[in-house]
């Protein structure tokens, strides 16, 4: 049966898809100052994303996960690989045209990297910085068609009505809905999502990554989340990558991701309970949805 929350695409649809990212034997060695060989986060990782699918990676802490999303971007420097973004190699790319291909990915922060002091509407056109000249970034005066999408971005998050409030103003919920909006207001070809519910409730978590699988979809938008949560990983995604101690130990569908493999990435664990305790919230989630739905009618 397929998880709740999941967008219907078959499993494996990607195997016969054109992939937007191809990451080819991507490994990354942290040096070591005593002059050892130092310590390997990725070991010749290799995998196809395509258009419009949402892959999840998941791993214990360490695993490489954060290395990887950031590595895609290369605000990790990789060691050695290819990470192709359609026919454009990011590994090889020097600093002015990284500039220039970092437009094409969104990146949605696990702390919202927001600025605090700027409005919502202001935190969402700073997604547009890398398209305008230097004096209307520093004026922050943005192309009318910037604005006018940013504020049906709003909309689309659910924010409309807080588009002149200061961000430090906002839930974590509310935050990580402006982070949405802002990488979307770059017109992203890839997105990447790291840890996007770390630091919010269960109930909330739920929300932004029904928000972002649903993007996804509606905008064909290939999208990579890490995620440390599993049971919400397999709710909503389409596709899982299992990472340990830097290498790719899974890669399927999360209805393939069984006790026996989820041990095998994790170690021994209760992952009956933990999915119990899952389906229990999303069954009082549903049911207060009903219920205010019952009282709007």
């Amino acid at each position: 049966m397929r998880a709740r929350g999941r967008p219907g695409r078959p499993p494996f649809a990607f195997i016969a898809e054109t992939s937007v990212l191809d990451i080819q034997r991507l490994s990354k060695t942290y040096g070591s100052r005593s002059g050892a060989s130092g310590d390997k986060a990725l070991r010749d990782v290799s995998f196809r994303v395509p258009q419009g699918q949402t892959l999840g990676l998941i791993g214990p802490s360490g695993a490489g996960k954060s290395t990887l999303i950031r590595c895609i971007n290369r605000l990790v420097e990789p060691t050695s690989g290819a990470i192709h973004l359609g026919d454009t190699d990011l590994a090889a790319l020097g600093s002015r045209d990284l500039r220039r291909a970092r437009r094409r990915i969104g990146m949605i922060f696990q702390e919202y990297a927001l600025v605090e002091r700027l409005t919502v509407m202001e935190n969402v056109l700073s997604g547009r910085l890398g398209y305008v000249p230097f004096w209307r970034s520093f004026t922050r005066r943005f192309p009318g068609r910037d604005i006018e999408n940013a504020y049906r971005l709003l909309d689309r998050v659910g924010l409309l009505d807080h588009a002149d409030k200061r961000a430090d103003a906002l839930s974590g919920g509310q935050r990580q809905r402006v982070g949405i909006a802002r990488a979307l207001a770059q017109e992203p070809e890839l997105l990447l999502v790291d840890e996007p519910t770390a630091s919010l409730d269960p109930k909330t978590s739920r929300q932004i990554m029904r928000l972002i699988t649903e993007i996804g979809a509606e905008r064909n938008l290939p999208t990579i989340v890490n995620i440390h949560d599993v049971p919400l990983a397999q709710q909503f995604v389409d596709r899982i990558i299992g990472l340990r101690s830097g290498e790719l130990v899974f890669d399927g569908s999360p209805d393939a991701l069984t006790e026996a493999v989820l041990t095998d990435i994790y170690g021994a664990e209760d992952w009956t309970a933990m999915r119990q305790d899952h389906e229990e919230d999303e069954a009082a989630e549903q049911a207060s949805r009903l219920t205010l739905a019952g009282g709007a009618g």
